[in-house]
């Protein structure tokens, strides 16, 4: 059978109604699910949805009951689609999958492209970063998330995400990487603060991974299946990554100015940033980039995943997030 049918097989079950899939393609990308578009017929009505199914192998490991819990948690507070429904087991997809409402009539800008949001790009920032910060204003109990996600301690925060990715590089550096290692002791030896709150972290909250209609206007946050509990200041520092900038150094994610994109997210968040806590998620933040192009690379090289991006990832923006990371370096250890 093709995924066509087994997924009209599974929709027919799930809905109870004769369901056929229409227009069924695949949207390029994505290191951890395999997506795809489609329409579903039931009973003459017609769904657009998405199905987000687990490949054979990824790129980044992610619970995906985590990513489709971090939507049920957030759709009717922000743009976030609505999740339709969760097969951890496959059914007749044989694989895990979740499916979500699609949204429509917008797009994401590549992170490569200059000036992607045009006329629009000041809307945007002002919307991306109060967003953000609507999701880091949540307190995390009651939602669904929480009922699978682990609580660190506020102290903690730092070390389980530093553990974590210092963890992957470990596991699937294939060269001696100097500059990544110094900033991982770096981090060890300087502690953050304990977080100001434990809140939802969206763990991949940048431009690209939102759509937009071309007017200012943001219509859907995607991609959180690197969500977890943590500080949320996690969040703000990769969203104003320089990698991010779109080659535009006077704007975070080629929108606003980043003293505007701090001061929208403090507002809108209610959490004061404490300064030595943002330079050390900043540097983190590096460091975490360099563990997803490591196992880009890595993948592109032995895994049999041949998609280009990964080759771009562990060339390209792994170089990038090494001038990131030493520029970091000389500025806390006051050289620059």
């Amino acid at each position: 059978m093709t995924l066509a049918e087994r997924l009209e097989a599974y929709l027919t079950r799930h809905f109870g109604a004769p369901t056929t899939v229409r227009d069924l393609s695949r949207i390029p990308g994505g290191a951890s699910r395999e997506t795809y578009r489609f329409d579903a017929v039931i009973d003459g009505a017609v769904r657009p949805l998405i199905l987000r199914r687990d490949p054979a192998a990824s790129l980044i490991e992610t619970d995906r009951s985590l990513e489709y819990l971090a939507f049920q948690s957030f759709h009717d507070r922000a743009p976030v689609p609505e999740p339709i429904v969760l097969e951890a087991e496959g059914a007749e997809l044989e694989r895990p999958f979740f499916i979500m409402a699609r949204v429509d009539g917008g797009a994401a800008a590549s992170p490569f492209t200059v000036q992607p949001y045009g006329a629009h790009a000041q809307a945007i920032g002002e919307a991306f970063f109060a967003a953000l910060g609507a999701i880091a204003a949540t307190d995390p109990a009651g939602l669904p998330l929480a009922r699978a996600a682990t609580m660190p301690a506020p102290g903690d925060c730092w070390r389980v995400a530093l553990d974590h990715w210092a963890d992957v590089i470990e596991a699937d550096e294939q060269h001696p990487q100097p500059i990544v290692r110094a900033a991982i002791r770096r981090l060890r030896r300087a502690p953050p603060p304990p977080a100001a709150a434990v809140r939802v972290v969206h763990g991949d909250y940048r431009t690209g991974n939102f759509l937009h209609d071309g007017q200012g206007k943001i219509l859907a946050i995607l991609d959180w299946e690197m969500a977890h509990l943590g500080d949320p200041l996690e969040d703000l520092a990769w969203a104003i990554d320089p990698l991010w900038g779109h080659y535009d150094e006077t704007r975070v994610g080629g929108m606003i100015p980043e003293s505007e994109a701090l001061a929208i997210w403090s507002h809108t968040s209610g959490l004061s940033i404490d300064p030595d806590a943002l330079a050390w998620w900043r540097l983190f933040s590096a460091v975490k980039g360099q563990a997803i192009w490591t196992s880009a690379a890595r993948e592109y090289r032995d895994g049999g995943f041949k998609d280009p991006v990964l080759a771009f990832s562990g060339w390209y923006t792994a170089r990038r997030h090494d001038q990131i990371l030493a520029d970091g370096l000389m500025r806390l250890e006051g050289l620059s």
